[in-house]
């Protein structure tokens, strides 16, 4: 279950050389044809401890726009498991895009109500799942675990080069925390929020402390550029989408990358950055997104 190396190419801005720094894009949109970026970082482990295991099925659970769902159903057909999806709320006909290349791809769509939802992680839930579809190999909502943060730690151990700071979005802070884990409190990180509130980051403490006892000092959360909150857009910020990809020919999504991108600019923008500075942008994938938002 191996990927190709994702490319890192510099972008060149006279926003950057004017503000003295150095921005790169590492491509992990392009690591997978099928499951790419973060979501095969995320999912490869899992995928050898579901084999290693004997199972034959994977189930996991997810909004009706989710990317994590998009990724397992295609994980699932790429290397040979039946899917299972929990999907939260009711049935709405006809199947957006997501749903339907789940379904295409063999997922078996099961749906949840919210109040059931919430409570997925309990004995009770999970008791219930079991009996009603047998033994499966559980990937939990997002795929954020501790074979998630082991696979994205390699994120950037292919990297021929050191940046000062290394940015990304977040979401449930599995991939952070696999950065930060693999940079070893070196370097600094920042995460941009896609999400309301200023939750992640004792959530990214919680994961690290969990995956391997350490606290770093070297990262932070950015909270100023979710648009609103989760799957939330704003006409400034997909103009901004559409003038980046019009220049550089790079896709964004706009729930992670895009924002995150966007925050990015802003900070350079403010003088957040020293002259020479060099920093790294991580391209998580998660493109799907893009048809949810008719771009």
């Amino acid at each position: 279950m191996e990927i190709s190396p994702a490319p890192v190419q510099q972008i060149h801005e006279p926003l950057f050389e004017q503000k003295g720094v150095q921005v790169f894009i590492k491509r992990e949109d392009l690591t997978h044809p099928v499951v790419s970026g973060n979501k095969w970082r995320k999912l490869k482990y899992n995928l050898q401890a579901a084999k290693e295991q004997q199972h034959d099925t994977l189930l996991t659970f997810g909004g009706a726009y989710s990317n994590h769902i998009h990724a397992v159903a295609g994980a699932g057909k790429a290397f040979g498991f039946k899917t299972i999806g929990i999907i939260r709320g009711e049935e709405t006909l006809p199947l957006n895009h997501t749903l339907t290349y789940a379904k295409s791809c063999g997922m078996e769509l099961r749906y949840m109500d919210r109040a059931t939802y919430r409570l997925k992680n309990s004995l009770e839930v999970k008791h219930n799942l079991l009996s009603a579809f047998g033994k499966f190999y559980l990937i939990p909502e997002g795929g954020t675990n501790a074979l998630a943060i082991k696979g994205c730690e390699e994120i950037v151990e292919d990297l021929s080069e050191t940046y000062d700071y290394y940015t990304l979005g977040v979401g449930t802070g599995g991939t952070i925390s696999g950065l930060i884990a693999s940079l070893k409190g070196l370097n600094q990180v920042i995460g941009f929020s896609s999400l309301k509130g200023d939750f992640l980051t004792q959530e990214v403490e919680n994961l690290l402390v969990d995956y391997n006892g350490r606290e770093y000092k070297n990262w932070q959360i950015n909270n100023d550029f979710h648009f609103g909150g989760y799957a939330k857009i704003k006409p400034e910020f997909l103009s901004f989408i559409k003038s980046f990809e019009d220049q550089h020919g790079i896709l964004l999504d706009p729930v992670y990358t895009g924002k995150s991108l966007y925050g990015l600019y802003q900070l350079i923008n403010k003088d957040y950055f020293g002259r020479g500075t060099r920093i790294l942008f991580i391209h998580t994938g998660g493109l799907q997104g893009r048809s949810g938002f008719g771009i």
